[in-house]
């Protein structure tokens, strides 16, 4: 498995009955990705990783349960908690032109106008409107900058940089 040609689209928080469901933490846009006959990886803490298959997949409030291929009991869930899911970015919808997936954004460094370095983006929120990127500054600091097309004018994948307009006051 390479990092490079993978992205993280959910961590397993905890177990959930005796059949060997677990909790998982949705990373990624849509739930469609943890549809049951999906392959992902499950790479643990240490590192280790495996391939596997979502077998069942149901919303649980802001999280999903998934019963995955091999883990048919409580005592083998128990050993998950903590690992990250994955997928490889080949087996990602297409998306339409000016959109972006999280993981292409996160780490990101974010540039003004004039070529002042603001910082990286270290996650995003969403709040119904529209996007806000939360962007650690040098200083530790943190600033939120809303996804919308008059603040950030460009984003380059391939320099992973954005290029924004700042408001006054941000």
């Amino acid at each position: 498995m390479n990092p490079d040609t993978c992205v993280t689209i959910g961590k397993i928080v905890g177990v959930h009955g005796i059949k060997g469901y677990v909790k998982i933490h949705c990373e990624a846009e849509s739930f469609l990705l943890f549809a049951p006959g999906h392959s992902v990886i499950v790479r643990d803490p240490k590192g280790g990783s495996r391939k596997t298959e979502i077998v069942d997949a149901r919303p649980q409030g802001r999280m999903l349960l998934l019963l995955l291929k091999g883990v048919s009991d409580r005592n083998t869930a128990e050993t998950l908690p903590g690992s990250d899911l994955l997928v490889e970015k080949s087996s990602l919808p297409e998306l339409e032109p000016d959109t972006y997936y999280w993981a292409d954004i996160v780490g990101m460094s974010v540039v003004t106008v004039d070529g002042h370095l603001v910082g990286t983006v270290a996650s995003l929120i969403e709040t119904g409107s529209n996007d806000v990127y939360v962007v650690q500054t040098r200083d530790a600091g943190e600033i939120l900058i809303p996804a919308i097309a008059s603040v950030v004018l460009e984003i380059d994948l391939n320099r992973k940089i954005m290029r924004v307009n700042l408001p006054e006051g941000l």
